[in-house]
């Protein structure tokens, strides 16, 4: 499968008639199971932008919730102005199934902040995590279950076991992997768009699983949650997706992750809670 483009395929048309509706049509190309949700997060917040219309304010932070699973293919965001003000707006989308969802459908639920640049402070307290470099780091192999998402990356691990692997002991919570899109999701000014972050953000599970060890079952982990502060741009490709799992109970697990670039810039920071299930048992033949 050809590798897509990201922003081509987040794509957003104003509905004329209805102001704040916008349509788009989202391939299959972004899908694990279904579209991921990083991805279905960012196409509402390029719709909060479009009807921001004020360059002067980038997004900053955004949290959306996952109410529903949501198909590929035709999608409605509706744009909601919480708040415009002349440093930070704050907006809220609401993304459904077809051009004309029901009503009754929740799907999910994005709320942001775009803000102007202002005079403060510029210091830094995390610090790059101890990971092999792009080039040390090896090229995950294909997915055996040919998941389309990934096929838009190269992919490399810089730190972790993948499900596949055998004879390898549980550890720290804590996994790694170097993700450049094949068709670089860039602004007119050359810096990678912000939006190309949400997506590879909401790639937390296997930090669990490094925790969990490889004898334990596969399992599902569809997101209920995804929180993501934008901190930096870079004209880089790669990008360093370090996770981190903090408990696991009850069902549920909540971890966080930082992406950096290979100039070791903070690019983003996130949190996540996310359902756990067992992998579906495939039927008897």
């Amino acid at each position: 499968m050809d590798p897509h483009d990201l922003l081509a395929d987040l794509a957003v048309s104003a509905d004329p008639q209805r102001p704040g509706l916008y349509r788009a049509q989202l391939p299959d190309a972004w899908s694990f199971l279904l579209p991921s949700g990083g991805v279905l997060s960012a196409l509402g917040l390029v719709a909060m932008e479009r009807h921001l219309d004020d360059p002067r304010q980038t997004i900053i932070s955004a949290s959306t919730i996952f109410c529903e699973a949501l198909r590929a293919g035709p999608l409605n965001v509706e744009v909601e102005v919480l708040r415009r003000g002349q440093a930070a707006s704050q907006l809220r989308a609401r993304v459904r199934e077809g051009h004309e969802p029901d009503p009754r459908r929740a799907g999910l639920e994005v709320i942001a902040t775009f803000a102007c640049d202002r005079e403060g402070p510029d210091v830094i307290g995390a610090s790059f995590p101890e990971v092999k470099s792009f080039e040390a780091s090896a090229l995950s192999p294909e997915h055996k279950y040919r998941l389309p998402f990934l096929e838009n990356f190269e992919d490399r691990l810089a730190l972790g076991h993948l499900s596949r692997d055998e004879e390898w002991e549980a550890g720290p919570a804590r996994y790694a992997r170097w993700l450049r899109y094949k068709v670089p999701p860039r602004r007119g000014d050359g810096t990678l768009s912000p939006y190309a972050l949400p997506p590879i953000a909401d790639l937390m599970p296997p930090a669990l699983l490094q925790l969990l060890g490889p004898t334990y079952p596969r399992f599902l982990a569809p997101s209920l949650d995804l929180t993501l502060h934008f901190l930096e741009d870079t004209t880089r490709d790669r990008v360093l997706v370090h996770s981190y799992c903090r408990r696991a109970r009850r069902g549920y697990a909540t971890a966080e992750v930082e992406l950096w670039d290979e100039d070791r810039r903070l690019l983003a920071y996130g949190t996540q809670v996310m359902m756990l299930r067992r992998w579906p048992t495939p039927p008897s033949p």
